[in-house]
This record gives C-alpha cells, structure tokens and sequence, in this order.
C-alpha cells in the first residue's frame, strides 16, 4: 500500500516530450499549442504543471500585436475657462446649495401623516420629543434637511459621507435660525 503513495503521475512524460516541451515552451507557444504538438495523452493542465515541476520560466506579456500609444496630451484640449460649461448641482449637493428650507413644523406621532417630515427630534422617552413635521422632498420620508442626514450618495465612504454630514448642520442651522 506504501508503495501506491509513491507513485508520480509522470506517466505520459517521455524525456522526448519534456525536451520538446522545454523547446517549445522556450519558443513562446501556449500551453495549448504546445499540448496539441505534444499528443492526445497530454492536456494542456499537463504541460503547464510539468512546466512549473521544470521551473521553466515563466511567461511574459503576452506577444499580442498593439497599436501605436497615442500620448492623451495630444487629445486633451484646454478649453478656454470662458467655454467651460458649469454643471449645475444634482442630487444632495443641490440641496445644500438650494438654502431654501421651510421653518420646523414640530408634529408628534399621532399627527403624522404622509405629507409630515418624519424625522424624528429628541428622545422618545423625553417629554419634549417630535417629528421635523417640514414638507417631505419628493416620495421620500423627510424634508430637505433630514435627507441629507439620511442618505449617502453612491460610492462615498462612510468616513467622507459622514464628514459631509458634519459640516452640513452648521450651515444649515445659521439658515434655520434666520428662517
């Protein structure tokens, strides 16, 4: 039975074929080629594997013909600053720029209804707590304000979104205090 453990799985490796595989593997052809040049009882899993028992080198980059590189400096155009279309803001950033946000509207749970902000402001278990009670923006639960507290923008880390978070309300608050 100790004898079975032994036994390598060279079978179909001839010192012929391992000359001519190190001749073609040198050559540059893939292991596929090289496994169809070498015969039906070797696959191309074989050859890579007696390649790597060989230490044979490994591959380079692949021979593929390329086009030209053509510098990007050559396609950029400086645009003059005059030309350059300005974007207008979408999504949460409008709203930051957009400034118009209606005074707080304090509602509290029994009041709510779908047309109420329903962020919630305090603790539940204080006596003072309520919901914001502004218009909701769009379909969405909470006004302006609170949508910015509420959802991140796509692809933003957690540390940036919550740092855009942070500076938000000191903006927002000299705004509602003016309102």
């Amino acid at each position: 039975m100790q004898d079975m453990v032994n036994i390598t799985f060279d079978m179909a490796w001839t010192d012929e074929k391992t000359k001519q595989l190190k001749k073609l593997w040198a050559e540059g052809h893939t292991a596929s080629q090289i496994a169809r040049m070498l015969g039906d009882d070797i696959s191309r899993n074989a050859v890579i594997g007696k390649a790597h028992r060989l230490n044979l080198a490994g591959r380079t980059q692949s021979r593929m013909i390329s086009s030209p590189r053509i510098n990007n400096a050559q396609f950029q155009q400086k645009k003059d600053p005059v030309q350059r279309r300005t974007r207008r803001p979408r999504g949460l950033r409008a709203i930051v720029i957009e400034k118009d946000f209606e005074p707080e509207n304090p509602v509290s749970l029994e009041n709510l209804t779908d047309k109420t902000c329903r962020w919630p402001i305090g603790h539940p278990d204080e006596k003072d707590f309520y919901f914001c009670g502004r218009t909701p923006m769009d379909e969405r639960i909470y006004c302006k304000l609170h949508v910015l507290h509420a959802y991140q923008p796509r692809g933003q880390r957690t540390e940036e979104a919550q740092k855009t978070v942070e500076e938000v309300p000191s903006f927002i608050q000299k705004k509602v205090k003016s309102a």
